[in-house]
């Protein structure tokens, strides 16, 4: 079993959570990320390396500590942002990306590569749920983006034989996150008492934990063959928002009643829902119901926002 895990982006949402989940697991955690040492988190790290990726320091660092896994969180993960500035995009998400890569394959050939994807990849699927045979229709610099960074993967690995996996993560939340819907609907509510949310509420997502995204990297990390394939990451429960909105106000007490604005963003699906069995195949199961995640996750915005 491998003990060594190199993990980008550690000091982001989802890196946080994996730095936490491999440490308690008894793996040796190296972190790397552009975030000052006390915004890290220290606690679950074996070393910390504070630089900007791209970065020569890379290499230095694959050499003394070479890696079994690596798990590459780092990246923009913003639909909106993509279609405004999608130079900034490509350059954080697919050149960032080729760049690790091309690191592993000159330093540490058999490190296991996971990347972190999106169901943005998608686009609006042809059906639900969504199996990953599905055709790639992004809607969004981002969603592109992300589908380039897979065939990377694959180039790596077909090419290079260096192993890696692609993880297509569908609407990830929890404690820590503050943007997106959950947080917007939680924010509105406690410090405005109105919520007003984008589209119609008959949009759709399937939400997962970050902690189970991260009890899913383990499972991949010890169990995937690492041909370049691809797995959807979601709890494979399809949600509309304006149920999701009811279910944080009543977590949250409140009495307030969702508005919406009719209108779409560019660059956003409508419904989503995953296919899991695939990854189910190698053992992951979410632990997480939504109901439990999303009162967990109001009572931490509530403390965020007010203290108490």
């Amino acid at each position: 079993m491998p003990n060594n895990i190199l993990v980008t982006g550690v000091a982001g949402f989802i890196g946080r959570y994996v730095a936490r989940h491999f440490s308690e697991q008894g793996w040796s955690v190296i972190g790397i990320d552009n975030s000052p040492p006390e915004n890290a988190p220290l606690a679950n790290l074996a070393a910390y390396h504070r630089f900007q990726l791209p970065d020569v320091a890379l290499s230095s660092v694959l050499k003394e500590q070479p890696p079994d896994v690596c798990i590459h969180c780092a990246g923009r993960a913003s639909v909106w942002l993509s279609m405004s500035d999608p130079a900034a995009d490509f350059y954080t998400n697919t050149v960032l990306t080729f760049e690790i890569l091309n690191a592993l394959r000159l330093n540490a050939p058999n490190c296991r590569f996971i990347f972190l994807s999106s169901a943005a990849a998608y686009g609006n699927p042809e059906s639900l749920p969504i199996t990953e045979e599905q055709h790639s229709a992004p809607l969004s610099p981002y969603g592109f983006h992300k589908w380039q960074c897979e065939q990377l993967c694959l180039e790596f690995t077909k090419v290079y034989d260096l192993p890696t996996a692609s993880l297509r993560i569908f609407s990830a939340y929890g404690p820590g996150l503050r943007r997106q819907v959950l947080w917007d609907i939680c924010q509105k509510a406690i410090t405005q008492n109105f919520v007003s949310l984008q589209g119609t509420g008959s949009e759709s997502r399937d939400f997962i934990h970050a902690l189970d995204i991260a009890k899913a990297l383990v499972v991949v990390a010890n169990s995937a063959p690492m041909q370049g394939e691809v797995y959807n990451l979601a709890s494979g429960r399809e949600i509309y928002i304006s149920e999701l909105a009811n279910m944080v106000l009543s977590a949250l007490e409140s009495n307030v009643l969702p508005q919406f604005d009719t209108i779409v963003p560019a660059g956003t699906p409508l419904n989503w829902q995953a296919d899991i069995s695939k990854l189910s195949t190698l053992g992951f199961t979410p632990s997480v119901p939504l109901e439990r995640g999303v009162k967990t996750f109001a009572q931490w915005c509530r403390a965020e926002l007010v203290g108490v």
